[in-house]
C-alpha cells in the first residue's frame, strides 16, 4: 500500500537500508555456518534479506523474502538487476519501461521461493532454524517439512517454548554463540 501511496518515501526506506548495508560484516554465526561447507553440502534458506551470508563465503543460498541489493521491475517480476549499493530513484526503470522497485517480497505477496524452501528442507539430513520466532508464516512452517528422524537444532535466545518437533534441541543462546559452537560440535564429529 505505501509503494501505491508514497514511491519516493518506500525508495527512500530502502536505499537506508541498502547504504546501511554496505558499512556492517558478517557475524561469528555468518562465518561458522560458511565453514560447514569444508564438510557438508550446505543450504542455507534465509528470510533475511541482506547479502551477509553470501559476503561470509556460503555458496548456497535461498533468500526467501528477496534480496536488498537487488532491484525488479514493477511489472514484471522476472526481471531483476543487481544494484549492489546503488540507491533505486523514481523514474530509474527496466527493460520494458517501468519504474524499478526493491527486490523485497512485501506483505500481502507470495513468497516465490517457499515450495523451493519446502523440498530442500524435505531432503535435509540435519536442520539448523536459527534467530527466529517461528510465528511468521509460511517460513515458520519449514521446519515440518523435515523427516522427522534427522536432528534438528533451533537456536534463539528467546525460543518458543511451544516447539514439538522430533529430534529438537533447542539452544538458547544469540546466533553469533550458539551458531559456532554447534557447528565446532558438528564438524569435529
Amino acid at each position: 500500500d505505501a509503494w501505491k501511496r508514497n514511491r519516493k518515501l518506500v525508495l527512500d526506506f530502502y536505499n537506508q537500508r541498502r547504504r546501511q548495508l554496505a558499512t556492517v560484516q558478517p557475524n561469528a554465526a555468518h562465518l561458522a555456518l560458511a565453514r560447514l561447507e569444508e564438510k557438508f553440502h550446505v543450504q542455507i534458506i534465509t528470510q533475511n534479506v541482506d547479502n551477509l551470508h553470501e559476503r561470509a563465503g556460503s555458496t548456497n543460498i535461498l533468500h526467501l523474502h528477496g534480496e536488498l541489493t537487488k532491484a525488479r521491475s514493477s511489472i514484471d517480476e522476472n526481471l531483476v538487476y543487481d544494484i549492489r549499493y546503488k540507491d533505486i530513484l523514481p523514474g530509474d526503470k527496466c527493460k520494458k519501461g517501468a519504474q524499478l522497485r526493491p527486490h523485497i517480497v512485501w506483505f500481502g505477496e507470495a513468497v516465490p521461493n517457499i515450495m523451493v524452501a519446502g523440498a530442500l528442507t524435505q531432503k535435509a539430513d540435519i536442520l539448523l532454524v536459527i534467530g527466529t520466532s517461528l510465528v511468521v508464516y509460511p517460513a515458520a512452517g519449514l521446519m515440518n517439512y523435515a523427516p522427522s528422524s534427522i536432528p534438528k537444532y533451533y537456536i534463539d535466545p528467546n525460543a518458543a517454548k511451544s516447539v514439538y518437533i522430533n529430534n529438537l534441541t533447542v539452544i538458547k543462546e544469540k546466533a553469533g554463540i550458539g551458531v559456532p559452537a554447534l557447528v565446532e560440535k558438528l564438524l569435529s564429529v
